[in-house]
C-alpha cells in the first residue's frame, strides 16, 4: 500500500504552499466548523462522520458559488451560443474530489482536515454514487460534460438510493418549474392545432455545478424531478376518494422517480417513454425561455424572431432517449409559437444534432404507434407528417425504389407498427455520428472519437515532472512520454506506483470483500456491462483452460493471474443474470482449490460503479475488450484503462482500432476477427458445434460447464447457457477462442519480463492525447455546433455582483 504522509510530510507540504496556503488552511477550517454549527446545527460531541462529509462538501461548495454566478453573469454579458448535451443519463460518480481537483484545494482540504483531527478519504468515500447512469452512455455524457467546462463555451440487486441523506452540491429552482402534458387529444381549430384535456405533471430543476479545471468557470448540469400539480385530484380528495388520489400523486411522481435500468436492450414500457418526453419537454420549454429572456433583466433586449434560435442554441442528442426533442421542439414552434412548417422544420434541423450509441437492434427504440397515440397524440401526429414529408423526398430521388422507401421510413410496419427513433433522429439533425471511428463507419457517417477526461483518469498512476504540468491541459504532451521509454530508473518510477496503486486495491479488496489476493500477481480486469455482446463467456472459457492447464500442470512456473470481472445486468437481462452467476460459480471452485493457490484467482466485483472504477483502473495490468469485432460502439472504459497503464488485450473493436493506432499495434495484444471476417462468417454460415469438436480444451471447458463441475449441487444450471453457446450466439464466441488463448499465453509471457512490459505500457500512455475529452468537445464544437472553443479564464470573482 502506499505509504501514509507522515506529521514531518505534511508539514513540508504547507510550507512549500506558502503563507497563503495557510490562510486558506485556517479559512477552510473556519468555514467547516461554520457550516457543522450553523447548516448542520451539530457540534463535534454528537456531529457523525456523515456530517462532516456534509460540512467540508458545504465548505468546497462556498467556493464554487461566486464563480457559478460569475460565468453565469459572463454568458448573459457575452450572449454566446448555448449547447444542450440532452442525456437520460450522466454518469458523474462524486463530485467532492473532482471539485477540489479542479478548484485547487485538494491539498489544502487534505490538510484543514488533519488539523481538524479528520480523514479526508474517510470523508471522501462516505459520499454516495450519483444513480443517474447504467453504464457507458451515462459515463460518456459525464465526461463530456466535465470536458465542456474546461473549454469556455456555453448479486442481489439493490435499490440505488443515492439521495436518502440529501445532495449538498443541487440547487432547487422552483422558479423555472415548468408543466409537462400526457395523454389527452387533438382538436383541429381555426386558430391550429390544440393539443388538449392532458394531464399535467410539473417539472422541477434541481442544478449541480460542473467546475472546469482551475478556470472559475463553472458550468451547470440541470436535473428535473417530477410533481404532481397541488391541484392534483384534489377534487377527489375533498369528496373522500383519499387513497386514489395519493396513487395518483405517487403515479405522477414516479416519473423521476427510478432511472429506468435497460440500455442496452430495448423494452417498450410507458413508464420509461414517460421519462423521455419529461426530459425533454421541460429542457426545451426552459431553452426556449432562456433564449427569449431579456438581457440583464431589463425589457431593451427581447428575442422574438425564432428563426435565429439555430444561431444561439445547439441541442446534441445522446442516443434516441431524448429523440423527441425533434417532434417536442416542432410542437412548441408551430403550436404554440405559430411558426410555419417548413421554417420551424429548419430550424429545428439546424439546431439538432445526434450521437449513435449502438448498431444492436435489440437495443434500438422503436415505439409501439399506439403507445404514442395514448400517451402522446399529437407528437404522433407531428411524426407522421415529417415521415410523408422525408418519404415524398426519397420518392422524388429514387422513384420507384419501393424497398428503399420501406427501409429510410420513420414507421416499421408490421404486426405491431412502430417508430423507428434512429430514423427519427437522422431526419431530423443537421450531424449525426457514432462514438468511435469504426462505430461512425458502420453507420455511415463522419468520425468523431474518444473521450478521456483526462483530469479524473491520471490522477492516481505517475507524477509527470519530466514533461511539466501542460499534459494535465492538453494530452497530446504525453508523447513527451517517449523520450525516456529506454529511461530505467523513469521505467522503474512508472512501475513502483503501478505497484503501489494494487497493493492498495488488494487492501481495498480484503476490507471490503474478505478477499485475499496476491499483490504481484497480473490484475486481469473486464469491468462493463454484462452482455452477451461484451463476451465475459469468453474471459470465462479462457479461466476455465487455464485452470485445467495448472492442475494438469501444477509443477509449471505459471505467471499468476488475479481475474477480475465486474458490472451489472439489466434486471429483465436473464441471460446476463445468468453469465454472472457463472463467473462467480468459477471462482468458488478456483478459488478453493489448493493445487491452484495463489496463482489464480477469480473476483466478481460487485455493484461496479465509478467510485470503484477510480480504484481498480490505476490498479489494472491488463484491460479486457474482447467484444465481437463490429458490435461495440466505442467503449468509454478502454481509453481510461490505457491512460492509467494497463495493456489491452482486445479485438479489432470501438476504440481500439484508434488506440491500436496511436500507440501501434505491437503495443496492444490484438486478437481475433475483423469485421470483414465476421461478415464472411455470417455469410458463410457460423457453426459453433464444429469449434466444439475441433478444439480439445474448448470442448473440456464447455462440458465442465454443462456437466455441473462448476455448479455441483445443480448440475444443470448452466444448460441454457451452454445451448445458447452451441447454437444460437450471434456473437461467435468459439470463433475467436483458439487466438483469444494464443494471445493471453503472449500476456503471460510478457508479464513475466517487468521492464519490457513497462515499456509497453509508457507507449501506451503516451498515446492517449487523441482521446481527450477536451479534443473531442473541441471537435464538436467547431464540426457540430458552429462554434469556436476558447482557452480563456473567466475572471475570479471578489464577490458575487
Amino acid at each position: 500500500m502506499a505509504k501514509p504522509l507522515t506529521d514531518q510530510d505534511r508539514r513540508k507540504q504547507i510550507s512549500v504552499r506558502g503563507l497563503a496556503g495557510v490562510e486558506n488552511v485556517a479559512d477552510l477550517k473556519t468555514n467547516f466548523n461554520r457550516h457543522l454549527h450553523f447548516t448542520l446545527v451539530k457540534d463535534r460531541n454528537v456531529a457523525t462522520k456523515r456530517d462532516y462529509y456534509f460540512a467540508l462538501a458545504n465548505t468546497v461548495r462556498d467556493h464554487l458559488v461566486g464563480r457559478w454566478i460569475r460565468t453565469q453573469q459572463h454568458y448573459y454579458e457575452k450572449d454566446p451560443k448555448r449547447v444542450y448535451y440532452l442525456s437520460l443519463e450522466f454518469y458523474m460518480g462524486r463530485t467532492l474530489q473532482n471539485t477540489m481537483v479542479n478548484l485547487a484545494l485538494e491539498n489544502a482540504c487534505d490538510e484543514a482536515t488533519y488539523q481538524l483531527g479528520l480523514d479526508m478519504e474517510e470523508l471522501q468515500d462516505i459520499e454516495e454514487d450519483a444513480g443517474l447512469g447504467n453504464g457507458g452512455l451515462g459515463r460518456l455524457a459525464g465526461e463530456l460534460l466535465i470536458g465542456r467546462c474546461h473549454l469556455v463555451f456555453p448479486q442481489v440487486e439493490e435499490a440505488d438510493d443515492w439521495l436518502r441523506y440529501g445532495n449538498p452540491w443541487e440547487k432547487a429552482r422552483p422558479e423555472y418549474m415548468r408543466p409537462v402534458h400526457f395523454y389527452g387529444r387533438v382538436e383541429h381549430t381555426a386558430d391550429g392545432v390544440k393539443w388538449v384535456d392532458t394531464q399535467v405533471v410539473l417539472a422541477l430543476p434541481y442544478d449541480t455545478p460542473v467546475p472546469g479545471y482551475r478556470n472559475n468557470i463553472v458550468n451547470t448540469m440541470r436535473l428535473w424531478s417530477a410533481k404532481a400539480p397541488c391541484d392534483f385530484n384534489l377534487k377527489d380528495f375533498n369528496v373522500g376518494g383519499y387513497i386514489q388520489a395519493v396513487l395518483d400523486r405517487n403515479l405522477a411522481e414516479n416519473i423521476s422517480r427510478v432511472l429506468y435500468p435497460n440500455d442496452n436492450f430495448f423494452e417498450g414500457k410507458e413508464l420509461r417513454l414517460k421519462q423521455e418526453y419529461f426530459v425533454v419537454a421541460a429542457t426545451l420549454q426552459d431553452i426556449i425561455r432562456r433564449f427569449k429572456a431579456s438581457k440583464f433583466g431589463s425589457t431593451e433586449f427581447v428575442r422574438l424572431d425564432l428563426s435565429t434560435l439555430p444561431d444561439k442554441v445547439a441541442i446534441q442528442l445522446n442516443d434516441t432517449h431524448p429523440a423527441l426533442a425533434i417532434p417536442e421542439l416542432m410542437r412548441l414552434l408551430v403550436d404554440i409559437e405559430k411558426v410555419p412548417w417548413e421554417k420551424a422544420w429548419d430550424i429545428v434541423i439546424r439546431t439538432c444534432a445526434y450521437t449513435n450509441h449502438t448498431v444492436l437492434p435489440e437495443a434500438l427504440e422503436r415505439w409501439p404507434v399506439d403507445l404514442f397515440q395514448n400517451l402522446l397524440p399529437r407528437h404522433l401526429d407531428i411524426i407522421y407528417e415529417i415521415n410523408r414529408r422525408h418519404l415524398e423526398r426519397i420518392s422524388k430521388l429514387y422513384p420507384g425504389d419501393t424497398d428503399r422507401i420501406c427501409r429510410m421510413s420513420l414507421i416499421e410496419e408490421g404486426d405491431v407498427k412502430k417508430i423507428n427513433m434512429a430514423h427519427l433522429c437522422i431526419v431530423g439533425s443537421h450531424a449525426v455520428n457514432g462514438v468511435a471511428r469504426i462505430h461512425s463507419d458502420i453507420i455511415k457517417n463522419t468520425a468523431l472519437a474518444g473521450h478521456v477526461q483526462p483530469r479524473s483518469c491520471l490522477t492516481h498512476l505517475l507524477n509527470l515532472q519530466k514533461i511539466g504540468e501542460d499534459y494535465i491541459r492538453d494530452l497530446d504532451q504525453l508523447k513527451k512520454l517517449l523520450d525516456f521509454v529506454n529511461d530505467d530508473a523513469f521505467i522503474r518510477d512508472v512501475a513502483k506506483i503501478k505497484q503501489e496503486n494494487k497493493m492498495k486495491f488488494a487492501a481495498h479488496l480484503e476490507a471490503h470483500y474478505k478477499v485475499k489476493i496476491n499483490p504481484s500477481s497480473m490484475f486481469d480486469v473486464q469491468v462493463k456491462r454484462i452482455h452477451e455482446y461484451k463476451r465475459q463467456l469468453l474471459n470465462c472459457l479462457h479461466i476455465i483452460t487455464l485452470y485445467n492447464r495448472i492442475k494438469n500442470e501444477p509443477n509449471k512456473q505459471w505467471t499468476p493471474r488475479t481475474i477480475m470481472i465486474g458490472g451489472k445486468a439489466a434486471p429483465g437481462y436473464h441471460t446476463a443474470k445468468m453469465i454472472i452467476k457463472l463467473i462467480t460459480s468459477i471462482g468458488d471452485i478456483v478459488n478453493n482449490d489448493p493445487v491452484v493457490g495463489d496463482r489464480l484467482k477469480v473476483i466478481f466485483l460487485e455493484n461496479y460503479r465509478v467510485t470503484l472504477a477510480e480504484k481498480i483502473i490505476p490498479a489494472a495490468d491488463l484491460s479486457e475488450q474482447i467484444s465481437t469485432a463490429g458490435t461495440e460502439a466505442s467503449g468509454t472504459g478502454n481509453m481510461k484503462f490505457m491512460l492509467n497503464g494497463a495493456l489491452t488485450i482486445g479485438t479489432m473493436d470501438g476504440a481500439n482500432v484508434e488506440m491500436a493506432e496511436e500507440a501501434g499495434e505491437e503495443n496492444l495484444f490484438i486478437f481475433g476477427m475483423r469485421v470483414h471476417d465476421v461478415e464472411a462468417l455470417d455469410k458463410k454460415g457460423y457453426d459453433a458445434v464444429s469449434y466444439y469438436n475441433r478444439v480439445p480444451e474448448l470442448k473440456q471447458a464447455v462440458d465442465q460447464i454443462a456437466g455441473g463441475f462448476f455448479s455441483p449441487s445443480q448440475p444443470g444450471l448452466f444448460k441454457d447457457l451452454v445451448n445458447m453457446l452451441m447454437h444460437h450466439d450471434r456473437f461467435k464466441v468459439f470463433a475467436d477462442y483458439e487466438d483469444y488463448i494464443r494471445c493471453q499465453e503472449r500476456v503471460s509471457a510478457l508479464y513475466k519480463n517487468p521492464k519490457e512490459w513497462t515499456k509497453m505500457v509508457i507507449h501506451n500512455i503516451a498515446g492517449c492525447g487523441k482521446f481527450s475529452s477536451d479534443r473531442t468537445i473541441s471537435e464538436y464544437a467547431r464540426e457540430i455546433w458552429g462554434m469556436e472553443p476558447s482557452l480563456e479564464k473567466i475572471a475570479a470573482p471578489d464577490a458575487p455582483r
